[in-house]
């Protein structure tokens, strides 16, 4: 099976830490020119030091607020013109504060839906183009297993991973014409730390201590523990390989199997 990425440009959204940075180290591994993008320009040097140069690969990283689009499509725009097309586009962007629905302002709905899908379109708009010329592309989103099944007291993340989960689709039908497949990956309760935000959330509302919510969470999960970063990047590795190329257009979930439907 082939998933080397030797010569291959990704780009790497939210890159600075948890999933995003694991997907970055995983992808220059497998011989990638990687790009970092996140707005924490010093914690993105750190990770940029850390990416695999064995195989002459030359790395770079954009400092960015995703929520900002003007700005985002000005630097990523200009990187594409000063380096070439970006074969590999993984969007990934931490998820909204936890709440339930009914409770979530109206703001807190379009600044999720500004950090999410206008984001994730406005890269579309500045890397399909050259993805269309060469008749090769590779559009990856980390979204959540909750396009599947909600999760609870996720409400504004709920909604606005549907929406992803259903552009995605759009895209992945619009694009094939052009080689340019367009896939989801879910991850599970994985090990970050906006994991570590929603087990506090679940503790301090149940009046119990963190590793007795994390405790909870975990044993809904068959294999009876969290996904590390790591096997997150590898899904991603796989869709971003030779060996996916007729894959296009799915929800793979990574959650261990904790999600309630096939």
């Amino acid at each position: 099976m082939d998933i080397m990425l030797n010569d291959r440009r990704a780009l790497v959204t939210g890159a600075s830490q948890g999933i995003g940075r694991a997907v970055a180290l995983e992808l220059a591994a497998l011989g990638a020119h990687v790009t970092l993008l996140a707005r924490d320009g010093a914690k993105l040097a750190e990770v940029l030091a850390l990416l695999d140069r064995s195989k002459g690969q030359q790395h770079h990283m954009l400092e960015a607020d995703m929520s900002d689009t003007e700005r985002l499509a000005s630097v990523v725009g200009a990187h594409v013109k000063a380096h070439g097309p970006v074969n590999v586009l993984v969007n990934n962007t931490g998820g909204p504060p936890p709440g339930p629905a009914h409770e979530a302002s109206v703001t807190a709905f379009e600044q999720a839906f500004r950090l999410h899908l206008i984001a994730y379109q406005t890269l579309v708009l500045a890397v399909v183009p050259g993805m269309k010329e060469q008749r090769d592309g590779r559009i990856i989103n980390i979204i959540s297993t909750s396009v599947k099944v909600p999760l609870s007291n996720l409400g504004v993340s709920n909604t606005i991973r549907g929406a992803v989960a259903q552009w995605s689709k759009t895209l992945a039908n619009e694009l094939g014409l052009f080689q340019i497949t367009v896939n989801n990956v879910l991850p599970g309760a994985t090990e970050t730390d906006r994991l570590a935000a929603i087990i506090h959330n679940k503790a301090v509302k149940g009046g119990i201590s963190d590793a007795e919510a994390a405790h909870e969470m975990m044993v809904e999960v068959p294999l009876r523990r969290f996904a590390r970063p790591a096997e997150i990047a590898a899904a991603v590795a796989f869709l971003a390989g030779p060996s996916a190329a007729y894959i296009n257009g799915i929800n793979l979930p990574v959650d261990g199997g904790r999600t309630g439907s096939l």
